[in-house]
């Protein structure tokens, strides 16, 4: 997807003339606002989320993002989790940066949010897409989430500066825990809160099963913490799954009747599965943002204003939609982040 050098000499010099040309008219102003980025639908409940500097919110359809960045040989390694949204947002960076003129070294679909995180740390990888809430909880060593999405966002940022890592603006949703459970189940049980689960499991502690993936059973901001906050326990053992099959897992009731799920997840819409409110608020927020490397950053400060309008774009529905597109529509991957930005005019055609 890399625009031809000889594109990028013509468009210099057509955007001289221009210059040229605004200045004998008399007084250029300042550089064009990224017009038409989508303004973020779905954004989080929580108040004050940050808005993506280097956008603008009008209609229309976002300018090309690699278009006003060049780095032409620039060499960046990308790195992701392994479950599906992590993956697409893998892509999408991927992607953007090649469209930029960067070389790219794909390290995507790495396993675990420490994992991750170490080969980040250990410059095994340059950038990832990291949640605020995984940052202050999992990285930082905190214990109690902060409820406002920006205020919680600040403060991972500046936490993390301290250990050369920068956080470019957030995308527009919140892709925080959640309980699920089959539509039908939930009706029978008149379950809507979780509030509600506490006290269904003190009266049915054998039927109250749980499927989830492994690091949210030993997260503190995952299993041990809610069962703390709401007073009760899921029946022992849970059952370990790879996170995509859970959604699958309860939709049939089999083996659990509640499961871990992600709230952008795609299978939640797809499958009609409820999702029980935490009415507790214990789940934090969780926006997605991408965390460079300071070396990285300083190297490449343009990665800020490359990225300000793919933050911009992404908001709940956005997301959710494209998870549904491969967990869903079986779709790779790397067709759906390409898709994406060609469709919003974020990626050269």
């Amino acid at each position: 997807m890399n625009i031809d050098r000889s594109t990028r000499r013509f468009a210099l010099l057509g955007g001289l003339t221009l210059i040229i040309a605004a200045c004998a008219g008399g007084g250029a102003t300042g550089s064009p606002a990224r017009s038409g980025t989508p303004a973020a639908s779905g954004t989080p409940a929580a108040s004050g989320t940050p808005a993506a500097s280097g956008t603008a919110a009008a209609s229309g359809t976002a300018a090309a993002s690699g278009g006003a960045v060049d780095l032409t040989g620039a060499t960046f390694t990308v790195g992701s989790k392994e479950f599906t949204e992590q993956l697409i947002l893998g892509q999408i960076t991927k992607l953007v940066l090649e469209d930029a003129g960067a070389t790219v070294k794909d390290q995507t679909g790495l396993v675990g949010s420490k994992v991750v995180r170490a080969a980040l740390v250990s410059k095994d990888i340059d950038m990832y897409w990291e949640y605020t809430g995984t940052g202050w909880i999992t990285h930082q060593g905190n214990t109690t989430p902060i409820a406002d999405s920006k205020e919680q966002y600040d403060a991972v940022k500046a936490a993390d500066a301290a250990n050369q890592i920068v956080w470019l603006e957030p995308a527009q949703f919140n892709n925080t825990y959640a309980i699920a459970l089959a539509s039908e189940k939930a009706t029978e049980l008149k379950l809507t809160t979780i509030s509600e689960l506490a006290t269904y499991a003190a009266a049915n502690p054998d039927a109250t099963t749980l499927c989830a993936a492994a690091e949210f059973l030993g997260r503190d901001d995952g299993l041990p913490g809610l069962e703390k906050a709401y007073g009760f326990k899921f029946k022992s053992p849970v059952s370990e799954l790879e996170l995509g099959l859970v959604y699958t897992s309860i939709d049939k009731g089999d083996p659990c009747v509640f499961g871990e799920a992600f709230a952008t997840a795609g299978q939640i819409a797809a499958l009609g599965l409820t999702v029980l409110e935490d009415d507790k608020v214990y789940f934090g927020t969780y926006l997605p943002a991408l965390n460079v490397r300071q070396e990285v950053f300083d190297k490449n400060p343009k990665l800020a204003d490359l990225f300000a309008p793919i933050a911009a774009a992404l908001d709940s529905d956005t997301m959710q939609a494209l998870n549904a597109k491969v967990d869903v529509d079986g779709q790779q991957h790397a067709k759906v982040a390409a898709d994406f930005l060609k469709e919003k005019g974020l990626m050269a055609p």
